[in-house]
């Protein structure tokens, strides 16, 4: 993991959401997890979402958790 802020997760997410053009918001929907968890996750608030929320995001981005993991 990086030591930065930002853990690579948030780095992640952030990044395949906006390659897809989707709000936070429209990634909680699609992901059917809560606003503030999308937040907290791509602030780095969160740094170690459950793999269960991690596997609802990968879905709704359309890719798979280890994508979400890699460096």
């Amino acid at each position: 993991m990086k030591s930065n802020n930002k853990s690579t997760i948030a780095e992640n997410i952030k990044k395949y959401r906006q390659k897809l053009g989707i709000s936070q918001d429209r990634l909680s929907k699609l992901a059917d997890v809560t606003y503030n968890t999308i937040i907290k996750i791509e602030s780095g608030a969160n740094k170690n979402p459950t793999i269960e929320t991690l596997a609802k995001i990968a879905k709704a981005l359309g890719v798979k958790v280890d994508d979400l993991l890699k460096e």
